[in-house]
C-alpha cells in the first residue's frame, strides 16, 4: 500500500494541512489494472476535521476495492476558500500520480460528511469556475479532460444552505469576519449553486438530525433534480447528527452514535458506486 501524506499549503493555509493516501498495490498476478479513488472530507463545522470520518471510513471504500484518500484541510481561522483550493491541489495531486498509482483518472468521487459535504459539495458546485481553476494553477480551461472535474458526489449529512436551515456554526467558521458577507454566505449557499457539470450524487441524512437539519440535504437534492443530475437519496427516519458508519467502528467515547438502522448507507453507497462505474 503505498501509505503517505502529502503537505498541502496555498494561501491561508494552516501548516497542519494534509492529504493521507491509501493506494492499493498494483500487482501482475492482480486482474485489476486501475481503481477509482474515493478523496474523503472529514466533517467538524470548519472548526477541526473529525477522527471519525476519516481512516475509518476509508478503509471502508478500500474494502470495496477503491484506492482512498483523507484531506485535512484548513479550518478556523482560515478561511473561505482555503479548505476548497486544498481539496483542489489535492485532486489535482491525485491525477497528477494517477499513472504511478493506478488510479483511473475518469473515476474519482468526492466524499465528504457534514461541514466536509459542504466542501465536497462546494468542489463539485465550483470545480469549472475560472476563479477556481486560475487560483488553483490551471490556465488552460479544457472541460472534457480537466484535472479538476469530479465524477461523483457521495455526501453524508451534509451542510448545504446558509438560508433557514443553517448550521450556523459552519458558516461562523468557514467565512469569519470576511468582507461581503451578504454576497458570500449567498455564494456557499450550495442549493443555489448546481448547474449541469455537477457530477451524479448519493446523499443520506436522518429525519432527526437537530444540528444540521435533512432539509439541507432536500433543497440540494430538490436543486439537482431540476437541474437533471442523477441522484440518489436516502431518509433514515431515526439518528442524530455526525453518524459517520452508524456503527461500533465510529462511535463516539461515551458510546453514541450506533445506530444499525443508519448502517445500511455505506452498503447502498457502494452500490451506487458499482452503477456509477461498471
Amino acid at each position: 500500500m503505498i501509505h503517505e501524506v502529502f503537505s498541502l499549503q496555498v494561501e491561508g493555509s494552516q501548516p497542519n494541512a494534509h492529504l493521507v493516501t491509501y493506494i492499493q498495490d498494483y500487482s501482475d498476478s492482480l486482474a485489476m489494472r486501475e481503481r477509482p479513488l474515493i478523496l474523503l472530507c472529514p466533517g467538524g463545522g470548519y472548526a477541526y476535521t473529525s477522527d471519525r470520518e476519516a481512516e475509518s471510513m476509508a478503509l471502508q471504500f478500500l474494502a470495496m476495492g477503491y484506492h482512498a484518500a483523507v484531506l485535512r484541510y484548513s479550518c478556523a481561522p482560515s478561511r473561505y476558500p482555503t479548505s476548497l483550493l486544498e481539496l483542489a491541489a489535492s485532486v489535482k495531486l491525485i491525477r497528477e500520480h494517477a499513472e504511478q498509482w493506478h488510479v483511473k483518472t475518469d473515476k474519482l468521487v468526492i466524499q465528504g460528511c457534514s461541514a466536509g459535504g459542504h466542501l465536497a459539495a462546494s468542489f463539485a458546485m465550483f470545480w469549472d469556475r475560472d476563479w477556481l481553476r486560475e487560483r488553483a494553477g490551471i490556465a488552460d480551461k479544457d472541460p472534457e479532460h480537466s484535472l479538476l472535474r469530479p465524477n461523483g458526489l457521495l455526501l453524508c449529512y451534509p451542510v448545504i444552505s446558509s438560508g433557514e436551515f443553517a448550521h450556523r456554526g459552519s458558516f461562523e467558521s468557514l467565512l469569519g469576519d470576511l468582507p461581503g458577507q451578504d454576497e458570500l454566505l449567498e455564494q456557499v449557499s450550495l442549493e443555489k449553486q448546481v448547474s449541469a457539470d455537477v457530477p451524479p450524487t448519493f446523499v443520506w441524512h436522518t429525519y432527526e438530525d437537530q444540528s444540521v437539519p435533512v432539509e439541507n440535504s432536500l433543497l440540494l437534492v430538490s436543486a439537482l433534480r431540476r437541474a437533471g443530475i442523477p441522484t440518489e437519496f436516502h431518509m433514515y427516519p431515526r439518528g442524530g447528527h455526525g453518524l459517520a458508519l452508524a456503527t461500533s467502528l465510529t462511535q463516539t467515547s461515551d458510546g453514541n452514535c450506533i445506530r444499525p438502522e443508519c448502517a445500511s448507507w455505506i452498503s447502498l453507497a457502494h452500490t451506487w458506486l458499482e452503477g456509477l462505474f461498471p
